[in-house]
């Protein structure tokens, strides 16, 4: 994605949703603090989101005590409804995220750049959290 030497982690999930229903919980501020976080310690107490190329976003991410928080945020490069996301992180690396369609389910597929402080498999671990509580979240929203 970005510089040769940099490594891409990849994950994925499949979410028994349509694309359109996928697309809005993951890019709708009111749904992204309803899943945004790795762990049930967190929390995403607020969101914005300019969905566009050269629209920026932000996610506040905490620890529920209170002991820790950070705003996870970069800005859009490129942006195709219902198909995919590619943004640039605060700290320079990339991300894209594919939504395929599968009959009535959605296939994402996220690609991004590691960072250099963390073990791969611990940034895979968190990221993939990260993604399963959407799928959590997007599939009993899905019920309503």
């Amino acid at each position: 994605m970005g510089q040769d030497n940099t490594i891409t982690i990849i994950i994925e999930t499949v979410v028994h949703a349509p694309v359109e229903s996928v697309w809005e919980y993951w890019t709708e501020p009111k749904h992204i603090t309803k899943w945004s976080y790795a762990s049930d310690e967190w929390h995403a107490p607020s969101a914005e989101n300019d969905l566009r190329a050269g629209g920026t976003f932000v996610t506040r991410m905490e620890a529920k005590d209170g002991s820790f928080g950070f705003d996870f945020g970069g800005v859009y490069d490129e942006v195709n409804l219902n198909e995919s996301i590619i943004y640039t992180i605060g700290d320079g690396r990339k991300v894209k995220i594919d939504f395929k369609p599968q009959d009535n389910n959605t296939h994402i597929i996220e690609y991004f750049e590691a960072e250099e402080t963390n073990e791969l498999e611990m940034q895979k671990a968190g990221w993939q959290a990260i993604l399963d509580n959407f799928k959590k979240y997007a599939e009993a929203a899905n019920e309503e």
